[in-house]
């Protein structure tokens, strides 16, 4: 099964929110910073925001910001978010194990958080190649732990 690239593309998004995290940040102007279509970061935003993780406001002053502190945002929170039917299946035989496996993943990808990768970016320089990049963002500088 492919990769829909959600989650790589919600990270990006997530770390310029948090770089401004009191700004609010449009689809239009994310996509051009990360060289991204504005209709798949839109769509990021939807996702991101049905998981509680920003919010968003129309209108010409409209647009998305966080709504959580990027060290309560895990990467295990934004996978749930973007690609949420990781590891399900329908088998009664299986499905209990792989609920386990799932949740332990989520678990261990939860150590990690929105802050600490934004830190990450700030120590390189605030430079990447397009996988996690910012070196086209429009701004300077990137666990909802249940």
């Amino acid at each position: 099964m492919a990769q829909s690239g959600r989650f790589a593309l919600s990270l990006k998004i997530l770390t310029v929110l948090a770089s401004e995290p009191g700004t609010m940040h449009t689809s239009a102007e994310i996509a051009g910073g990360l060289k991204e279509s504005a209709v798949m970061v839109r769509r990021c935003f939807l996702l991101l925001h049905k998981q509680g993780l920003i919010e968003q406001r129309k209108g010409p002053h409209g647009g998305a910001r966080l709504k959580l502190a990027p060290k309560q945002i895990g990467l295990g929170d934004v996978y749930v978010a973007t690609e949420s039917d990781w590891l399900t299946m329908d088998d009664p035989a299986v499905s209990p194990l792989m609920k386990r496996v799932r949740e332990d993943g989520m678990g261990a990808m939860n150590e990690t958080t929105l802050a600490q990768m934004l830190k990450r970016i700030r120590k390189a320089g605030g430079k990447s190649n397009g996988n996690g990049s910012h070196k086209n963002s429009p701004h300077k500088n990137g666990a909802h732990k249940k």
